[in-house]
């Protein structure tokens, strides 16, 4: 029997799921635009960036998630997270060149990943079980997917060539991920089980880093390993999307042709959750992982607008459906009752490592980039197809990882929930 969540759960699972990711894709996806259009950023300037943050949001995850451990509190975390967190958001209104975006990049990433990383991941932890996981991260798995539609929807009407369109839409999602902390205060319930960790601070943070703790969980382990390498694959051409279907391809309207990608990806990623539940992590990674991949293969060899968009539509889905069974299995797997501890580890797998080694791929396969020339005599480099290979590369190297695990541990069977 599935255990029931109840409205409430749902009522602030979707409105905090949402407006993080609203928020993130902002940062992943839009500052790099934002610094490439308004300060002539470089790839490696580009890189830099987001290789800064995946470092700070690892660090706060580890050490915020202990600390709410310790409390035994998540509510507060959330909800006063987010709103200095939107706060952060506006100041990127007044920035005045790429350093500065830089600085306060990290800035902003040390309240958003205390808020989402840390308190809302442990959060979701808590309230869920081994009977309603797979359902639970399909739905918070399409998050990013409809929040990119949402962002992508909102940012039609604004010239983004212009700094004052940037300041508008700073004010905009900072003053809504403000009013989400607010909310937070009424929508969400603590899980009933959850109790302080009274051991040391110390002893908290280290805890998922111990090898005995390691031992104790070796599957958790091998799942936030292979985790990684899915997030390099990701992160290889993820920073330069936009900038390739904008510039490269010549899709000025590229919005139009991705809503509807991402709104069948949306649908999928939500309905995927219950393959998991019924089927196992052991099964549902391959058809998430295959679709991955041919998105790849389609991006690659392709320019046209029929199959791009199907090259898009299957990789959103690969990517998505990849992140829901990844996470499902990773939360299964963490000790009961330590859900914040383990949100560092999570981290680790899921934004650090991938933010460090993905993007410094990308930026070497973009070395010798074309350039362009701007209207004021400066120059930016067009990214190539080359970052859907090396995507492709390291999706591909993760499969054969995995079937190399699936046969050694039983060469006649899989276990599915392995």
């Amino acid at each position: 029997m599935q255990s029931k969540l109840g409205g409430s759960f749902w009522a602030a699972m979707l409105i905090f799921g949402l407006m993080g990711q609203v928020a993130w894709v902002v940062e992943n996806m839009h500052f790099n635009v934002f610094i490439y259009k308004m300060f002539h950023a470089s790839a490696g300037e580009i890189s830099a960036m987001v290789m800064a943050s995946a470092v700070v949001a690892a660090l706060t995850t580890i050490v915020m998630g202990a600390v709410s451990d310790r409390v035994g509190r998540r509510k507060a975390f959330m909800s006063v997270g987010y709103l200095i967190w939107g706060l952060t958001i506006v100041s990127f209104a007044w920035l005045k060149n790429v350093l500065m975006v830089i600085v306060m990049d990290c800035v902003m990433t040390f309240f958003g990943s205390t808020a989402n990383d840390a308190a809302y991941n442990a959060w979701l932890t808590d309230r869920g079980d081994e009977t309603n996981r797979g359902r639970i991260e399909g739905v918070n798995s399409m998050m990013p997917l409809v929040s990119i539609l949402i962002v992508f929807g909102s940012f039609l009407s604004f010239d983004l060539e212009r700094m004052e369109s940037w300041r508008t839409i700073y004010y905009i999602i900072g003053a809504s991920t403000v009013l989400i902390g607010v909310l937070g205060f009424f929508l969400i319930e603590e899980a009933p089980n959850l109790r302080p960790d009274r051991a040391p601070l110390a002893k908290t943070l280290v805890y998922s880093f111990r090898p005995s703790t390691m031992r104790q969980n070796p599957r958790l382990y091998l799942v936030l390993a292979a985790f990684a390498l899915f997030g390099i694959s990701i992160q290889i051409f993820m920073p330069y999307l936009l900038i390739y279907y904008e510039k490269t391809l010549g899709m000025e309207n590229y919005v139009l042709i991705l809503a509807p990608a991402i709104l069948l990806a949306a649908v999928v990623t939500a309905l995927y959750g219950r393959v998991y539940d019924r089927r196992g992590f052991g099964f549902s990674v391959w058809p998430a992982l295959g679709m991955l991949c041919l998105g790849y293969v389609l991006l690659y060899f392709t320019r046209a607008t029929a199959p791009v968009f199907l090259g898009s539509l299957l990789m959103m889905c690969g990517y998505l459906t990849g992140m829901s069974v990844f996470g499902a299995r990773i939360r299964d797997l963490i000790p009961a009752g330590r859900a914040g501890q383990f949100q560092g580890v999570r981290i680790i797998g899921q934004v650090f490592i991938p933010g460090l080694i993905g993007p410094a791929v990308g930026s070497a396969v973009l070395r010798n980039a074309e350039q362009i020339l701007n209207s004021d005599g400066t120059y930016s480099f067009l990214p190539s197809a080359n970052i859907f290979a090396a995507a492709l590369a390291a999706a591909v190297i993760l499969g054969l990882i995995l079937c190399f695990y699936y046969f050694k541990r039983n060469p006649e069977r899989s276990d599915s929930h392995a």
